[in-house]
């Protein structure tokens, strides 16, 4: 049986962090988000699922894609994003989800609200 949180739905709200988990295999979560998803016991997910806002065009308020997460690790946003001057934003917590290849499933699931959405712990 499954279990909440071993599945996080994440969003993606612009097409450079879609880039970062097509090309280099990661996503990231604020450390704060973190902790409230370890607060609900939904920690160490198994997969992302990836929720597309509008910017996204024809593929807006689904989720087509999903990944697994293959390694975790909280890093500061300067390890994340290296060429980005330094200052107070880049010494912010974040967690670092190594992924797998990212997979297109067979039937998107659509949201009929249209709404934003933050993490999401589901089976």
């Amino acid at each position: 049986m499954s279990s909440p949180g071993e599945v996080l739905i994440a969003i993606l709200n612009n097409r450079s962090d879609m880039d970062i988990v097509r090309n280099q295999h990661w996503y990231r979560i604020p450390g704060n988000q973190m902790a409230k998803l370890k607060q609900q016991q939904c920690w160490q997910p198994k997969g992302l699922a990836f929720y597309q806002t509008k910017v996204f065009g024809a593929e807006a308020y689904t989720i087509h894609y999903y990944a697994e997460v293959t390694a975790i690790h909280e890093v500061h946003r300067w390890k994340l994003f290296p060429e980005e001057p330094r200052n107070a934003k880049s010494e912010k917590h974040y967690c670092k989800l190594e992924l797998s290849s990212l997979e297109k499933l067979s039937k998107p699931i659509i949201s009929n609200r249209l709404r934003r959405i933050t993490f999401i712990p589901t089976t």
